[in-house]
């Protein structure tokens, strides 16, 4: 039997355990935070259910698209309304020639993640952050962890035939360049080091803003489209059946990545107030101005710029080692992390 470990429990981690689910593979997740699916977040007050991180998954990928809308389609929701865009100066356009459908789940996106851990048979474990790696040998990895609960904190390893990374680009980097690779190749590793830390990233902050009233508007959402605004992206959650109570609104504003790596440190009043200023503006809205409540959200590394070298990182595998994520797809979007999970597990069934 081949005992697999997956580091990270985002969509593209969960993908792989989804992929082996009738494998005779033992496959362990480890996971740093107590819920999974990474950047297909949601949160929940006030009656209201918002994702905090991707909007929304895309179904211009056949694959993912029939997985979503199959296996996993229980409590699926289409996203009401069009996307436009607007400029610099804050001028919206119609449309961006984008006519997908943009999933959520009535419960929120995060719903994707619990799916996907429901229907592997993996175990999951959350709370548990992997802190190094270790080569036994030529074909066995030692994972090293730390279980972040305060009553019972705790150390422990497990023997894994294969490990997949699956965490942001940099993180992947700084594991593999602390590994143990014993006896192994070192030539190897710093190759792949080098293709994870080559890895442009973006920081976003994700700010929803609550008010008890809403406008009627021909979109769903605004993007920016030159990158030379504050905001960077502007959506309505109450567009997504179930997610708001009737005639109320819940914006989700993402700040451009310069200003939200400027801002990073706020308090969250601030950067709530700042985000709305500019979302009432963008919009031509005084009511916008006075939000009931905010939520303020973190993204450190969002989203990759490009991904990293294929070629390289299909050579961990001569190491027993594999990748999955948007940086490895080289798009920062859920359905493409999806497929690369999807797709590394499939791999690995076919070489163990």
């Amino acid at each position: 039997m081949t005992d697999i470990a997956v580091v990270g429990a985002g969509v593209a981690g969960l993908g792989v355990a989804y992929a082996l689910r009738e494998t005779d593979a033992e496959v362990t997740v480890f996971e740093r935070r107590e819920e999974v699916g990474g950047r297909a977040a949601t949160h929940r007050r006030d009656d209201c259910v918002y994702d905090v991180g991707a909007n929304y998954c895309k179904d211009d990928d056949e694959r993912v698209a029939d997985l979503l809308s199959g296996d996993l389609a229980d409590g699926l929701v289409d996203t009401a309304g069009p996307v436009w865009t607007f400029d610099a100066d804050g001028e919206i356009s119609a449309g961006r020639g984008d006519d997908d459908r943009k999933w959520s789940y009535r419960d929120g996106l995060a719903t994707l993640g619990e799916r996907l851990r429901d229907a592997s048979d993996a175990t999951v474990r959350t709370g548990v952050e992997v802190t190094a790696l270790t080569r036994e040998g030529d074909d066995e990895w030692r994972v090293e962890f730390e279980v972040a609960d305060p009553d019972s904190p705790m150390a422990g390893d497990e023997r894994a035939d294969a490990v997949v990374l699956t965490p942001p680009a940099p993180t992947t980097a700084y594991l593999l360049d602390r590994a143990d690779w014993g006896a192994g190749d070192d030539a190897l590793r710093e190759d792949l080091v080098e293709a994870a830390a080559d890895v442009p990233y973006r920081t976003l902050l994700s700010v929803a803003l609550h008010y008890p009233d809403r406008a009627d508007l021909p979109y769903y959402a605004l993007v920016n489209t030159d990158k030379s605004h504050d905001l960077g992206w502007v959506s309505r959650e109450e567009c997504k059946p179930g997610h708001v109570p009737d005639g109320e609104s819940l914006l989700v504003v993402q700040p451009s990545p310069e200003w939200s790596r400027h801002r990073y440190d706020d308090a969250d009043d601030e950067i709530a107030v700042q985000a709305a200023d500019a979302a009432a503006e963008l919009l031509d809205d005084p009511d916008r101005y006075e939000f009931d409540w905010a939520d303020v959200v973190r993204w450190r590394d969002a989203l990759p710029d490009r991904g990293a070298d294929a070629q390289i990182l299909d050579r961990g595998a001569e190491a027993d080692l594999f990748f999955a994520g948007d940086w490895v797809a080289g798009e920062g979007r859920i359905h493409a992390a999806l497929r690369s999970g999807l797709e590394t597990g499939e791999r690995i069934a076919e070489r163990y």
